[in-house]
């Protein structure tokens, strides 16, 4: 059974060349989270090979997997973002923008060379890139009074949970974050605990 907690995505940006032809397809897979730092990168790649006939991609964000995009740049439709978007899919990866830039070499490709050429210089980026599964994590923030703080460190040590803010007035409050299978377990642990009181 799969995980519905954990996703595939990768460290670092990754290169990829292919030539066929003598058109050269020039491929970078990059990390990303959000559309804005994709349109950033976009940007970024398109003013820097602002002398090839074609900047396409493709990405895939969020763990889901349900936030994604082709685009052809010009070339004929299907022919380029659709082949890369698939690389990403076959490697089951999201959180990964990849650009493919082509220059062209005098000689037509046609469609279907077009197709192998965006695919295969996809596939090396991916494959020249590190890939890591991260888990899917939620959040969950936790009151309680300050004479109880031990209890609550004890759960925050034994869960392993990450604590992303915590401040002490007349109550105590944490925000934690710990990976989506996990929830379930955390807050019985917390539930436990004198005066402890669950905020969503």
């Amino acid at each position: 059974m799969i995980q519905e907690d954990t996703y595939k995505t990768i460290i670092g940006v990754a290169e990829g060349i292919y030539t066929e032809k003598r058109s050269k397809f020039i491929a970078i897979a990059i990390p990303v989270h959000t559309v804005e730092e994709i349109k950033q990168h976009l940007d970024i790649y398109q003013k820097k090979y602002y002398d090839a006939r074609h900047v396409c991609y493709a990405y895939m964000l969020g763990h889901e997997r349900k936030d994604f995009r082709a685009n052809d740049n010009g070339e004929p439709s299907g022919t380029a973002g659709k082949p890369i978007l698939g690389q990403i899919n076959s490697n089951g990866l999201t959180d990964i923008l990849i650009v493919v830039v082509r220059y062209f070499g005098g000689i037509k490709l046609g469609t279907s060379g077009l197709i192998v050429a965006y695919k295969a210089a996809a596939a090396e980026a991916i494959a020249n890139a590190t890939i890591i599964e991260k888990t899917v994590d939620d959040e969950i923030a936790v009151a309680f009074e300050y004479p109880f703080m031990n209890d609550v460190m004890r759960i925050v040590k034994e869960e392993e949970l990450e604590i992303l803010e915590q401040s002490y007035d007349m109550d105590c409050l944490m925000k934690l974050r710990i990976r989506r299978s996990m929830m379930g377990k955390l807050r019985a642990r917390l539930e436990k605990v004198e005066t402890a009181r669950i905020i969503e």
